[in-house]
């Protein structure tokens, strides 16, 4: 590995990844208007606090169901197709929740639908990128991707509702669809004409033994499940999010200030990536392990509910200190053999909403009996020793590389 950080130039002058990177753009936009939309839209029908907040729940169920089965299609399958059918079966399902006379069970289900195919598309993406970025640019590629997201959770919290009141709920809906439609447009002729499926016999393979493959991979290798287990680590520093609404009530701030606490995270993660951009690859790697204990550790003060403009400042240096996660993301696909990438990478989307969703049902439960502000310092303290774990394990994990290689279903070591 070069210890010359790579620059957005450089990742940007791959023709392959910047079709991909706008094809990531429409659907960011568009999934914010839908997400909007979709709360907006339960709230009116149904004026339940409970059952909003019950929808919202519901799109961390599909990604943990569809990253632990769906994720090998990816694997099975060309990954340029696989992103192309995911994204075309969202803009049916979309079109279908744009009916104004779909019942709101019926509209929930199809949201459950789309939220499932999200798992196989995002496994081929990240799947896809190492055979476009090499090195310290693979790295950057993933950061780029997810500053994109980031900015488009900003971006979307302070103006996603005033486009859905402006457009309708239809309207934005129908967007989200053909923003999806431009994603797998952009996708089909942006990408290489034709990559064959990573592995020539998988596609004779049954789903269940694909998905056998890419656990086995991933228990096999101390490496991987010291990352997975870094990277699970932030359901615990997710825990402000989801508590965000009566943590300002407990402060005493009004209803206007949701919106710095919901945004101080994605703003820090922003800034934090592009402070890792400056960093040499080698000592990235060093700190990915420490930044990844201070992410949680920093919320330790919030337990003594300080005034919202030390709060924002708290919650957005935990983000920047999340930042570490586009190196986790990057070493994790590295490791991982070329043809189980897309399964290994849905065991890890899988295991990461899994604690994240985990974490804030806990959170909301626990809001009954306790405030808000003490739940977030316990969940700090937790996230803190759980992340110092994690870091140790790797750390010895990563000093055996050559004794403990990754195994494939059969038991057989593979090139990794």
């Amino acid at each position: 590995m070069s210890s010359s950080p790579a620059s957005y130039r450089d990742v940007f002058a791959v023709r392959e990844f910047r079709w991909l990177w706008l094809a990531h753009v429409l659907s960011v936009v568009g999934d914010q208007l839908a997400r909007v939309a979709i709360t907006i839209l339960v709230y009116q029908r149904t004026e339940s606090a409970g059952l909003t907040a019950l929808t919202y729940a519901l799109t961390y169920v599909p990604d943990v169901v569809g990253g632990a089965t769906l994720a090998g299609l990816a694997d099975r399958f060309p990954r340029r197709r696989v992103m192309v059918v995911t994204d075309l079966g969202r803009a049916v399902l979309l079109a279908l929740m744009a009916l104004p006379s779909a019942p709101l069970a019926a509209q929930a289900a199809l949201l459950v639908l789309v939220r499932l195919f999200a798992a196989p598309f995002s496994s081929a993406r990240q799947a896809a990128l190492p055979d476009m970025l090499a090195g310290d640019r693979l790295t950057l590629g993933l950061g780029v991707i997810s500053i994109t997201y980031q900015g488009g959770l900003v971006v979307g919290f302070g103006a996603g509702a005033a486009l859905v009141a402006e457009l309708g709920i239809s309207t934005a809906l129908l967007i989200n669809a053909g923003t999806f439609i431009g994603s797998a447009v952009v996708i089909h002729f942006g990408l290489s004409l034709y990559r064959p499926a990573p592995h020539p016999t998988d596609h004779v393979l049954s789903q269940w033994k694909t998905i056998k493959a890419g656990w086995a991979v991933v228990a096999s290798d101390a490496r991987l499940r010291s990352l997975m287990a870094i990277a699970c680590c932030s359901g615990f520093y997710v825990v402000p999010e989801g508590l965000a609404v009566p943590y300002a009530a407990q402060i005493g701030a009004g209803t206007a200030t949701v919106g710095w606490l919901l945004a101080a995270n994605p703003i820090g993660t922003v800034i934090g990536m592009v402070i890792l951009r400056r960093i040499s690859p080698p000592r990235r790697l060093v700190l990915m392990g420490p930044l990844a204990v201070c992410s949680s550790l920093v919320l330790l003060p919030t337990g003594w509910a300080p005034s919202v403009v030390i709060t924002v400042t708290l919650w957005t240096a935990s983000g920047i200190f999340s930042a570490h996660d586009m190196v986790t993301q990057a070493t994790y696909v590295q490791i991982v053999p070329a043809h189980r990438r897309g399964q290994a990478i849905g065991v890890a989307i899988a295991a990461l909403r899994a604690a994240q969703g985990l974490a804030i049902i806990v959170a909301g439960m626990l809001a009954q009996f306790l405030p808000p502000a003490t739940i977030i310092a316990f969940a700090a303290v937790l996230g803190t020793l759980a992340a110092a774990v994690a870091t140790a394990r790797w750390r010895r994990s990563a000093s055996s590389r050559a004794i403990h290689p990754p195994r494939d279903e059969t038991g057989e070591d593979v090139a990794s």
